[in-house]
């Protein structure tokens, strides 16, 4: 049996090599990671790895070097796009691996360039290759967390999401990037069966979550999700909101959304400055707030024919591996044969409920679920 080749663009950061760590624990594969600059050596989290990392190559690549991309997708099985911040990227990517009939899959999450990969799902149809978008944490795991509790209702309402990152999170600085760019203009929510203009780090809300969080706060924030679910499911409201731990910096962000000048923000050197500013002081608080991660859904709707409220939770305390434990358990069902579906999805349509739970529970997440009393 041919060997699976899985190609790993922004390979050496933080959520790419987190993937690779994955694929290797849980998949046979030979893995090759890319990064923009000439790095031979692989990232320390991979070197530090008990599991032998001699599968994995490291290849320089800039995903403006078409035909050099197009070979390497050609030679693989499967492409897995970590190469943030998707703000700027298209779907070149998407397009060689449907050329070349190669599976794909993206951790995204910008709302634009979801919507140029979805646009290509018949042409993935046609080529044979089952594409899902938006597969690392949020959105990802808790696209299918809302997912398993929807199907638990008769008729669902409403959904709320709520995301909150102790301090960096483990993630690196296109994270940072990809947080400050989301707060330049007011977004499109779908709330109260129809859809509204909503100004990003607004409408400030407490949340309880598991320990070691308990209570958190969050604000309005656009996410692929407050589309996808709307599209997908039969329900007049999806709210997904953010939030950061230690709360001092969900103030320093809320002053970024609406005191800061959008030109700041809009301008590269601008959003360089606040990420590596964000960078330097997370660095430090990291060591007090941790790194983890908690993902709060709510599905409100009808069962039995009665309003019932509905509540998943996850932690986690890493969020960068968690990301890498969700993508690379997608791409192992695929690789495996368990997951074929041609098309271009996002990750909620794609992956079936009872997979999901299988590949969480072989990696150790635990989902707790609960019902109003």
């Amino acid at each position: 049996m041919a060997t699976n080749r899985v190609l790993i663009l922004g390979g050496r950061g933080r959520i790419g090599s987190s993937v690779a760590l994955d694929l290797l624990h849980h998949t046979n594969a030979s893995i090759t990671i890319t990064s923009k600059t000439d790095h031979r050596e692989l990232p320390h989290l991979l070197l530090s790895s008990r599991v032998t990392a001699d599968r994995i190559q490291t290849m320089t690549l800039d995903l403006s070097e078409g035909d050099r991309l197009t070979k390497a997708i050609a030679q693989s099985t499967l492409v897995i796009h970590c190469a943030g911040p998707f703000h700027y990227r298209d779907e070149c990517v998407l397009d060689r691996c449907i050329q070349q009939g190669v599976n794909y899959l993206d951790v995204s999450d910008n709302v634009s360039f979801t919507r140029k990969v979805l646009s290509r799902s018949a042409a993935a149809e046609q080529a044979g290759i089952t594409a899902i978008a938006n597969t690392g944490i949020f959105p990802g795991i808790s696209n299918s967390m809302v997912r398993q509790g929807v199907e638990h209702f008769d008729q669902p309402a409403e959904i709320h999401l709520s995301y909150v990152v102790s301090g960096s999170g483990g993630a690196g600085l296109t994270v940072m990037r990809t947080t400050f760019l989301g707060l330049m203009q007011p977004f499109l929510a779908w709330v109260g069966g129809q859809w509204r203009l909503t100004k990003p780090y607004s409408d400030r809300q407490a949340i309880a979550l598991p320990p070691p969080y308990g209570t958190a706060h969050v604000y309005w924030y656009e996410m692929p999700e407050t589309f996808t679910l709307a599209e997908t499911f039969p329900v007049h409201t999806v709210i997904t909101k953010f939030g950061s731990i230690p709360d001092f910096y969900n103030h320093l962000t809320w002053i970024a959304a609406h005191i800061f000048p959008k030109a700041w923000i809009q301008n590269p050197a601008g959003t360089e400055f606040l990420s590596r500013v964000s960078y330097l002081m997370t660095n430090v608080t990291d060591r007090v707030s941790g790194i983890g991660v908690g993902i709060r859904a709510e599905i409100i709707g009808q069962k039995d024919g009665k309003t019932r409220r509905y509540c998943s939770t996850l932690v986690h305390e890493n969020t960068a591996i968690a990301a890498g434990y969700r993508t690379g358990s997608i791409a192992q069902l695929i690789l495996a044969g368990q997951l074929h579906k041609p098309g271009v999805w996002a990750v909620e349509q794609a992956l079936p409920t009872e997979l999901f739970e299988q590949v969480m529970g072989d990696r150790g997440l635990t989902i707790r679920q609960e019902w109003d009393k």
